[in-house]
């Protein structure tokens, strides 16, 4: 595999040798080292060899941001999210997240062990991807997102991970991701079969310490 041609990454070992990795995709406008200062929030059990993931997405222009060009999984048409949505760049990123996931496998650590995970954006892209996989993943989480190419999910979704815990989490007061969008996707999911765990926490399009330690809680628990 030539990792030149993979997205670039920060990555964070919590120990030698990891066994276990997430994936963790970052939100419009951001990069990887977004969220790359909550692993040590996380507490994770010193005995569990994590590889934590943060993938830079690519630089293009969004249009909802008047053109500029940011780190975007994918083009943002409308304030509606899926009034329009971009069906290609979001298929393209799906392919950049295959292709770090195989990285994994190639350094050891099987899809069985591997949570993706994201926020906003990143969070539509784990949902895109991880219904779409034929294989297991030990867990998806998505942070204040929603389901992108809903009306397709029944078509296209696999069920290789119907039984894999899905933990959603959402601000009640979000003002970019409506609250009624993410609980339709959750919707959606359960439609499907698949294992939605739900939390709402009273914030806006963030993330707060009770959220951070409901992650580690599903982390610990997924990652065994």
């Amino acid at each position: 595999m030539n990792d030149n041609n993979l997205l670039e990454c920060v990555e964070h070992e919590t120990g030698p040798a990891p066994t276990h990795s997430v994936i963790w995709l970052h939100g419009l406008g951001a990069d990887g080292h977004d969220f790359a200062p909550i692993v040590p929030e996380l507490r994770l059990p010193a005995s569990k060899a994590v590889r934590f993931v943060f993938p830079h997405a690519t630089v293009q222009p969004v249009t909802i941001n008047g053109g500029m060009a940011m780190r975007s999984w994918y083009d943002i048409l409308t304030p509606q999210l899926v009034k329009r949505e971009d069906a290609a760049g979001i298929r393209l990123s799906e392919q950049a997240i295959l292709a770090l996931i195989a990285r994994e496998n190639a350094r050891g650590v099987p899809s069985a062990n591997i949570v993706l995970a994201g926020f906003s954006q990143g969070c539509a892209m784990t949902l895109h991807t991880g219904i779409r996989v034929p294989f297991k993943l030990a867990g998806l989480m998505g942070l204040s997102g929603y389901l992108p190419l809903g009306d397709l999910a029944q078509a296209e979704h696999r069920s290789a991970n119907l039984d894999t815990p899905i933990f959603l989490a959402h601000g009640t007061y979000d003002p970019v991701v409506a609250p009624e969008r993410a609980e339709t996707s959750r919707a959606k999911l359960q439609e499907l079969g698949y294992k939605v765990q739900w939390h709402t926490y009273p914030m806006p399009h963030s993330v707060c310490p009770e959220e951070i330690s409901d992650i580690s809680r599903f982390l610990q628990s997924v990652l065994v």
